[in-house]
């Protein structure tokens, strides 16, 4: 019989719905896991282990309350499909949420050292969401500081790593999270993508991950988003689990992701493309992983009945300045007394000088340029069902590399970073160039993992694929995920 954590989600929460498993059984399952592994892995900033038991034993009570309603006959007869209906969808199902979303009566930190570290007050949108839909929260997951990062490195806790390779980062921003889900400490967790930030971690850690289209739920973030980049997304080991978490996520009025799921999709017009609007600004290649990837993943569509051909895409060369205007002007305006300003990693202290340095007329300019982009772009993909490129154009990169940080010897706090910012932001850009233009333009796009380098699943490091879709296209992606046996 299966261990807890090597369940599906989906049959995870259908065992707890069943009353096979109880949701305290379930939590103090997940946080055992996280006892013997996030020493390792940096997964986990905060434990909420004594709530995470408390709301998990809630979530019982009300389960048993709806077994001791009137007219029953036995008092430990199981419910009835009516009566699981009554119960949240996610009722009794471990969260873990990351550590730039609030969650009431637990630390914030930003993954920073220069803001204080404080209780949240009141649960944030996502949060009080996923709770409200019957979820219990086990912590708060690593991240990079304000969440600006490809990878989840900073000054308060150990790096996040990637389970397949301890000496490897899980990605950024949303690390932690895939990392947990990766390794078995969470069965599914949401993340936020602002730029790649829930894709980037679900391809480094051999995850799905899903970014929702601008607007459809709520981005989990409590900072600024001048251009509304940031939405939030599931990171799941199968587009069965992330169907489940978009039901929590976006109910739709009548049949459920989920259930629609194995519905076929019919044939589509695939565009392939390697152009990236970073190419001019950060020149890259990618690697032989990259290309096997996403060589597999054609071979995959094509035997699925769909059509993959060239697709040639421009992309203005005035993007790289705008986006980057766009996507660093919250953490301008954070609230970071001078005397702390030194506390602020590298990176952060750079883009934070230079977005305070910034006229409001600039970020306008950058924003008001990033919806003529986006319009240009749509138009340009509108010509596909899909879009498909690489995930990565790299494997996933060693703990430290971005910074110049010595983490990757396993040892934390690392010594001082290296400094350099422009470095640091380049190799980002050329880490993951085909991320940050879906955000721009609002689409869905789901990320994954069809290639390991050592062969077969679970061998190496993952390296994946990512599907770019129309507005309103998130069932068709977790669909083809799922016909590619995902």
């Amino acid at each position: 019989m299966a261990e807890i954590h090597e369940l599906s989600a989906v049959r995870l929460c259908a065992a707890l719905q069943a009353g096979d498993l109880s949701a305290r059984e379930v939590s103090a399952h997940y946080l055992a896991r996280i006892d013997s592994k996030n020493k390792l892995l940096g997964a986990f900033v905060t434990v909420t282990a004594e709530q995470a038991i408390a709301d998990a034993g809630a979530a019982d009570a009300r389960y048993a309350r709806l077994r001791r309603e009137p007219g029953r006959r036995l008092a430990m007869q199981p419910l009835s499909s009516r009566d699981v209906e009554a119960l949240p969808l996610l009722h009794g199902m471990p969260l873990g949420f990351k550590d730039l979303t609030d969650v009431a009566g637990v630390v914030t930190t930003h993954g920073s050292a220069a803001v204080d570290h404080k209780p949240a007050i009141t649960d944030g949108a996502l949060v009080a969401l996923l709770k409200s839909a019957g979820a219990v929260s086990l912590g708060k997951t690593q991240v990079p500081e304000f969440g600006l990062t490809a990878y989840s490195e900073n000054r308060i806790a150990p790096p996040s790593r990637n389970p397949y390779a301890p000496s490897r980062s899980s990605g950024g921003s949303s690390g932690g999270s895939a990392a947990a889900v990766a390794a078995g400490m969470l069965p599914f967790a949401p993340g936020t993508d602002g730029g790649g930030s829930v894709r980037i971690p679900a391809a480094a850690c051999g995850l799905v991950g899903l970014k929702p289209g601008r607007g459809l739920v709520p981005s989990g973030e409590s900072s600024g988003d001048p251009a509304r980049l940031v939405v939030a997304g599931p990171l799941a080991r199968t587009a069965e689990d992330a169907a489940l978490m978009m039901d929590a996520l976006a109910p739709q009025p009548a049949a459920s992701y989920l259930e629609q799921l194995r519905q076929v999709p019919g044939r589509l017009r695939i565009g392939l493309t390697l152009d990236s609007p970073w190419s001019t600004t950060f020149p890259f290649t990618p690697e032989q992983e990259a290309l096997d990837a996403l060589r597999t993943g054609t071979h995959l569509l094509e035997h699925a009945g769909h059509t993959v051909a060239e697709a040639s895409v421009g992309y203005d060369n005035r993007y790289p300045d705008a986006f980057t205007t766009a996507w660093t002007a919250a953490v301008g305006t954070a609230r970071i007394t001078p005397q702390r300003e030194a506390l602020l990693a590298p990176l952060t202290r750079t883009f934070r000088r230079r977005a305070q340095q910034r006229s409001a007329a600039k970020l306008n300019e950058s924003v008001a340029f990033l919806r003529q982009f986006q319009r240009d772009t749509v138009t340009q993909y509108r010509q596909w069902d899909l879009m498909l490129m690489p995930a990565l154009a790299q494997t996933p990169r060693p703990v430290g590399w971005f910074t110049g940080a010595a983490h990757g010897d396993g040892h934390w706090p690392a010594q001082e970073w290296a400094g350099d910012a422009d470095g640091d932001y380049r190799k980002q850009c050329e880490f993951a160039p085909w991320s940050s233009m879906v955000n721009v333009c609002g689409l869905p796009a789901i990320t994954v993992p069809v290639h390991w380098t050592g062969g077969q699943p679970g061998m190496g490091l993952p390296m994946g694929i990512q599907l770019v879709g129309p507005m309103g296209s998130e069932l068709l992606l977790l669909q083809v995920a799922a016909q590619l046996g995902f």
